[in-house]
């Protein structure tokens, strides 16, 4: 029965898709976590879990904690390809490697994950992928600059996605969050940026919870699968762009 298969999220560690693992596993799935903080994870201590140490730049680490959580498990029916990082600075003073860092994690790490999944969802005709955009992938921000590139990358994926994989009955979600009390201002490391980002955070009165996001993510997988919410967009109420 669908409702209670396999789940897999990355960078499940903490933030969204810590509170996702857990939103699912409360409905009762069984829930493959993967990060590169494993001790994070597991103390999580959720029931018929599997946590394993990932980084999504590989491809075949992914593909073997998958391989092994299925033989478990069964086959992933959800797949939320979350794993991210924020190196926000300004784009003319940014040290060159920290986009490698951006669109080697939030570009290639996304089509990594989804590739450890992709196929077995269409051969059984059945499956829901989450792509972690942002609302930087829908509008451009200060210091954002290459950040928006990977976020608009995903986007831009996610709609040819799910072109080609409604012939088989699979669902695809862009996920586009705005501010939420997650830990991505630790991936900013220019001071300026972030006392920018942390001033303009205050004036919104803060970010809201991850919980928020992980409850409206499990509602749109437990919809009919002929039933597909193509974009969820959360941000602030006193978030205005």
């Amino acid at each position: 029965m669908a409702g209670k298969q396999l789940v897999a999220v990355t960078g499940a560690s903490s933030g969204i898709g810590e509170a996702v693992a857990k939103a699912f596993s409360r409905a009762g799935h069984p829930v493959l976590m993967m990060a590169r903080r494993l001790e994070r994870m597991e103390a999580l201590n959720l029931p018929d879990s599997t946590a394993r140490q990932v980084d999504v730049r590989d491809r075949a680490a992914i593909a073997a904690a998958v391989k092994e959580a299925e033989a478990k498990y069964g086959p992933v029916d959800m797949l939320f390809a979350n794993a991210g990082i924020a190196r926000l600075a300004d784009i003319g003073r940014q040290p060159p490697e920290e986009w490698d860092e951006m669109i080697d994690i939030n570009t290639k790490g996304v089509l990594n994950s989804v590739h450890a999944v992709m196929s077995g969802m269409m051969e059984r005709r059945h499956g829901t992928l989450f792509m972690m955009s942002s609302i930087a992938g829908r509008k451009v921000y200060p210091d954002h600059t290459v950040y928006c590139g990977t976020k608009f990358f995903v986007h831009a994926v996610s709609e040819s996605l799910r072109d080609y994989l409604s012939d088989y009955d699979v669902r695809v979600v862009v996920l586009s969050p705005g501010v939420i009390e997650t830990e991505v201002l630790s991936g900013v490391l220019d001071p300026q940026t972030l006392a920018n980002y942390k001033a303009n955070k205050l004036k919104i009165g803060g970010g809201i919870g991850p919980e928020h996001v992980a409850d409206l993510m499990l509602h749109t997988y437990q919809m009919p699968q002929n039933a597909l919410v193509q974009e969820i967009v959360i941000t602030p109420t006193r978030q205005k762009y």
